[in-house]
């Protein structure tokens, strides 16, 4: 056996902890008689509950580097793949004396890996396929590559969650939450398409964090047909079992969207502040929305901003529900 137990480390947020399950499912599929373990952010332990291809999952809170490098020393791993690129990380994985540590080039601390893989920011490439480049170093193994994302939700859990919230098919799911305020759509606009398609007889279902509650509870008031919010109401597994279930996703470019190409379910994702050539694009099963306008300043930044740089927030506002609409219905 070529290792005893591999650690992999992703403390990103939620989006991109889902799009790790690639990476994933291809070093166990590669290395089926090693221990795998995953490392994730405080609070996400439940998202690959009941994985296959995973032995152990720790969670971290972000303090005590020093006393968390030494807990990961203990667990003797001889080898960790970090998508992660923090200064935190490659710190705490140098200290916890793992021999052999693969992580990007333009992580923070980069010489501090063993090795290290060019992290290939370029027009189309998906952050999936930039994760699995990460297995480069390995490539003298017997490799199996599986770049299909995947969330651990049985057909059973996702029936009991839609009995439990009293869902009833067919429905849609809107996601009109973000982190970042320049990447979320207008939520009157999310009102609009929902009221769209409850006239077409779905059963309209609002989804999010606590955090997203302000673009959830304004788009519930501004939809005259009935929908129902259940925006901090549900686990994250609740989550994931509501979109398997959904007909249809609409979402901005957040975790929603991968969690739905997980589950093939059809989604659109609706792109302002940033652009698909950042690689978080529906890898599958998924169309995305873009303003109809060319704009110089955009993409304002990776992750979006807090606030419309140039004061007019034009890549949101010059997307209408008419064209969100027309793009759901070709995939539904």
């Amino acid at each position: 056996m070529a290792f005893k137990k591999i650690l992999i480390f992703q403390t990103a947020f939620l989006g991109d902890l889902i799009l790790t399950s690639p990476l994933i499912k291809s070093v166990k599929k590669s290395f089926p008689e090693t221990e795998v373990s995953l490392v994730v952010r405080k609070g996400f332990k439940s998202v690959f509950a009941q994985s296959p291809y995973l032995s152990e999952i720790i969670e971290f809170d972000k303090k005590g580097i020093f006393r968390f490098s030494s807990f990961l020393k203990s667990k003797n791993f001889d080898l960790v793949i970090s998508p992660h690129r923090s200064h935190r990380t490659s710190l705490i994985l140098f200290l916890s004396g793992i021999r052999r540590r693969i992580g990007f080039d333009k992580s923070g601390f980069a010489f501090l890996y063993t090795d290290r893989v060019k992290h290939k920011m370029e027009k189309r490439v998906h952050e999936i396929d930039r994760n699995l480049n990460l297995l480069t170093p390995l490539k003298n193994y017997s490799l199996i590559v599986d770049n299909e994302p995947e969330l651990p939700i049985s057909d059973e859990e996702a029936e009991k969650t839609a009995k439990k919230f009293k869902l009833e098919k067919p429905f849609i799911v809107l996601a009109p939450g973000s982190v970042w305020k320049t990447k979320a759509w207008l939520s009157e606009n999310f009102a609009k398409v929902g009221d769209y398609f409850y006239k077409q007889g779905f059963q309209v279902v609002i989804v999010g964090s606590n955090k997203d509650a302000p673009y959830c509870q304004v788009t519930e008031e501004n939809m005259k047909g009935k929908a129902k919010n259940l925006c901090g109401k549900t686990t994250l597994r609740e989550f994931f079992s509501i979109i398997k279930r959904a007909s249809l996703v609409i979402s901005n470019d957040s975790s929603p969207v991968h969690a739905a190409v997980s589950f093939n379910t059809p989604v659109v994702e609706i792109y302002g502040a940033t652009v698909p050539d950042f690689g978080f694009f529906p890898y599958r099963n998924g169309i995305y929305v873009e303003p109809p306008i060319e704009l110089p300043c955009r993409p304002c930044g990776i992750h979006g901003r807090k606030e419309c740089p140039e004061k007019h927030f034009k890549c949101m506002k010059s997307i209408t529900p008419e064209m969100v609409i027309t793009t759901a219905e070709s995939l539904i």
